[in-house]
């Protein structure tokens, strides 16, 4: 398959799955079974196209994430309040990375995992609707650092493939008590400093090695899931507002019992 439709391609999933709680990682490891990227260099594509898509969350959210100077007026008070809960949220996410990322990456980046995975979360997220956990957090605002942490501490989960940044910080936000418009802004807010250091390390990791024809492949990919993702989240946002996240769940495990029969049936 040529190398640009094959970024297109991987650009559109990227930004369409990114946001949503249904694993863009789980999504791209499968579709990389068909566009044929070598291994390498799939796995820093995969990783750097993210950027773009949370590229999109700046942008859709600017207003609330860039301050106008460096005044203390309430708004950009309120705007340096959501960066620091954002990098409370993150540490874990980057120590917990650093220390077995890689081992992640060599034994848990395969279709038989993301299967599993996406069930398994299927499952989780059709058991919180069901529960319907009481509500404590209605805004940003009101979520404490404490808590932001501990959102954090259960986004480490998503480092299996399948599992889903998304799905893992919104289900761990709806469960210490926060509404859903909440738990996927936070999902949003706390993805930007995440994946941008995940996709930092891949890129610099991996730049030198690539040829100019694979920055170019690069570089479609992420302007691709940049434009794809923030339609999607202008999407999502309104879609959240009025209903829940069973739609997503049925979709999960519908995926993950496909995978697991065309991967572990018919390929065999």
């Amino acid at each position: 398959m040529n190398d640009f439709l094959s970024a297109l391609i991987l650009g559109i999933v990227e930004g369409i799955t990114e946001f949503l709680p249904i694993s863009s990682t789980g999504h791209l490891i499968i579709v990389n079974q068909f566009v044929g990227f070598t291994e390498q260099f799939a796995n820093m594509f995969d990783v750097v196209i993210q950027l773009g898509a949370i590229l999109s969350v700046v942008v859709y959210f600017w207003k609330r994430l860039i301050p106008l100077g460096f005044n203390k007026s309430s708004d950009n008070q309120g705007i340096f309040d959501l960066w620091k809960k954002t990098l409370v949220g993150v540490i874990p996410a980057l120590g917990i990375g650093f220390l077995v990322g890689k081992y992640i990456e060599e034994l848990l980046f395969n279709t038989t995992v993301v299967a599993i995975a996406l069930i398994v979360g299927g499952l989780i997220l059709l058991y919180i609707e069901n529960k319907r956990p009481s509500v404590r957090i209605s805004s940003i605002q009101h979520l404490s650092y404490k808590t932001a942490f501990l959102i954090g501490l259960i986004q480490c989960l998503a480092m299996i493939p399948g599992t889903s940044r998304s799905a893992a910080t919104i289900i761990g936000a709806m469960l210490l008590g926060a509404t859903r418009v909440v738990a996927a802004e936070f999902s949003f807010f706390l993805a930007i400093p995440t994946m941008f250091a995940a996709s930092a390390y891949s890129f610099f990791k991996n730049s030198m090695f690539l040829t100019a024809h694979e920055l170019i492949v690069v570089a479609c990919g992420f302007f691709v899931s940049f434009i794809v993702a923030w339609m999607v989240i202008a999407g999502f946002m309104n879609y959240i507002s009025k209903r829940d996240f069973k739609p997503f769940a049925y979709y999960r495990i519908v995926l993950g019992i496909f995978v697991l029969i065309y991967f572990g049936f018919l390929q065999s």
